[in-house]
Formats: structure tokens, sequence, C-alpha cells
């Protein structure tokens, strides 16, 4: 437990260097952008001298390295700045949105992680078989359809023609429920979503479970195992699958920021309220100090979703050990 709690504090040591790299380009590449966000908080009738004389009590006329040891200093005590859309602190914006989409990512992830990984493996130990083709070409699908335009076929399909499901939102409009049956009205609505967002994870996550299996059936205490006459089944899913499960980390963990990142299309599309709209929005009207937020934490998360697939690396195999 002490080595433990040394590497994580030195991992976490070795994460700021790298998020002031994040943070320094980030924020230049946000700056050099033309023009200025601040114009939509004014008055209109308000004189350019007037105008110019704002922005400079804003610092906005200051140069960039100025401007961002100021952000710089202000973020280090926890302090991102102020929202010039919701003319809210940043921090609050986010934590408002960051659970909606904390629900729809654990929940795609669930389903990618329950479809793909017997799909992978029963695709393996069934190679060039008609199983086996099936699910490639569905992996297939899944890589190579944009995720809008299978969106907007779903929407088309259970929304418009059939009218099972919600076609937007997070809640019904107009109704207050309470209890189970909010519960169920959120569940309809994020079913769609969750389908969309789970689908590339699903298509991707497929991939690397059939080929990891397939090289790992290939191996030397595998065909030890088939030869002592241990059964087919207990080969695959207590020698083989257990094997394979340092991939299945890093596959999955890695997959933990490409989630919350790509959750804006669908997000959008389906106008859920959660990171990835928010995220569209404050690029759509040019607020800066939304858009650093939102990009520092997932750097953040990425950077975490790192560390705990190293601490997942040594739970599951006890060989390893940390430095």
């Amino acid at each position: 437990m002490i080595v433990l709690k040394k590497y994580v504090f030195r991992r976490l040591i070795q994460t700021i260097p790298v998020l002031i790299g994040i943070s320094i380009i980030v924020f230049m590449l946000v700056k050099l952008q033309p023009g200025d966000p601040f114009s939509s908080m004014m008055d209109p009738n308000l004189s350019q001298e007037m105008k110019e004389k704002m922005l400079e009590q804003l610092g906005y006329n200051d140069p960039i390295l100025i401007q961002y040891f100021k952000w710089l200093m202000q973020a280090l005590q926890g302090n991102l700045g102020y929202s010039i859309q919701f003319k809210q602190p940043v921090l609050n914006v986010i934590g408002s949105r960051l659970g909606n989409t904390v629900i729809l990512s654990i929940c795609s992830m669930i389903l990618s992680i329950l479809i793909a990984i017997p799909c992978g493996v029963i695709s393996a130990t069934k190679q060039f078989t008609k199983t086996d083709y099936i699910v490639t070409v569905f992996a297939f699908i899944g890589l190579s359809i944009p995720s809008f335009f299978f969106g907007m076929i779903l929407i088309k399909v259970f929304s418009v023609n059939l009218g099972w499901l919600p076609i937007s939102g997070m809640v019904t409009t107009g109704v207050n429920l309470t209890g189970l049956a909010f519960v169920i009205d959120v569940a309809k609505h994020m079913l769609l979503p969750m389908i969309v967002l789970a689908l590339m994870n699903t298509a991707s996550l497929m991939r690397y479970t059939r080929s990891d299996m397939i090289e790992i059936l290939k191996t030397d205490y595998i065909r030890t195992a088939r030869s002592k006459g241990v059964r087919k089944r207990n080969v695959i899913y207590q020698h083989a699958l257990k094997n394979e499960l340092l991939t299945l980390i890093t596959v999955v963990t890695m997959q933990i920021p490409s989630l919350l990142s790509g959750a804006l299309l669908t997000e959008t599309i389906f106008v859920w309220p959660g990171i990835g709209r928010l995220n569209y929005n404050a690029v759509i009207s040019r607020d800066y100090p939304l858009i650093m937020g939102i990009v520092m934490m997932v750097a953040i998360i990425s950077l975490f979703t790192n560390l705990l697939a190293d601490i997942l690396y040594a739970a599951v195999d006890k060989r390893i050990e940390f430095d």
C-alpha cells in the first residue's frame, strides 16, 4: 500500500508539467483567434472609444503571456474564470452539466463492453466462419458510419416513424415527474444517444478483443492446456480471456476521455444537456473561459485514466510491480 501511494504521488507530480503545457497550447490557440468575445456583452449603443476602454480594463489588450499568467494564477486558486455566455463561474457551469455526460458515458461504455467482448471472443474462436464474418462486418460498419448520421437514422425510425422514444432532451418538458417515473423518463431520453455513443466504442473494442484473442489462442500454454484435456470453455474464459485483460484495460480506459469529447456530436444531435453540447455552445458563442475550462477538464480526466490503467494492471497481473 505504501508503494502504491508513493507511485500515485509521483505520477501526480509528473502530470503538472503536462497540464501546464496543454494549457499553454490551448490558451494560445484560443487567444489567437480574430475578434473579441466581449462585444456581445456590451451595449451596442456604446461608442468605439468606450468599448476600447472596457476591453483595456478587462485586460484583453495585454500581451498573451501576461493574459496566460493571470489565468494560470487564478486557475491555481480554483478559479477558471467567468463564462461569457452563461454569466456564471466556469466551474459552476461545467459542474451543472458534467453529471449528465457522466451518466450517458458510463451507460454507453457498459453497453459496449457487454456487446463487444463476448462478440470479439466468439469471433476469435470461430475464425473464418459465418459468425466471424458477421461480427467483422458489424465492426467495420460501426467504425465507418458517422455518429451524426446513425443518430439521425435512429431518430427517424424510432422517434418519428414509430413514435416509441422521444426525439431530444433529457426529460419531458412541461411534466413534473419524481421517483421511478422520473428515472424511466430519463432512460427513454437517454436510450438513443447511448446507442449512438456506444456504437463507435463497441466496434473498436470488438476488433481489439478479436485480434488479441486470436494471438493468445496460438500461444504454447493454450496448446498445453488443450493437450491436457481442459474443456474448451475453460481454456477460453479462464486462461485466454484472463490474459487478455491487460489489453482490454488499456482500450477501455483510453476510451473514457474519447467518450467525453466524442459526446459533442451525439449530445448536439439529441440536445442532451451535457459537456459535449456545452462545448459546442461555447465554441459557437466564443466563450473562451468556458472552452479553456472544458479542455482542461478533459485533459485531467485523460491523465487520470492513464494512472487508473497502470493501477489496474498491477491488480490484474501480480507480476507487475510499481517502480
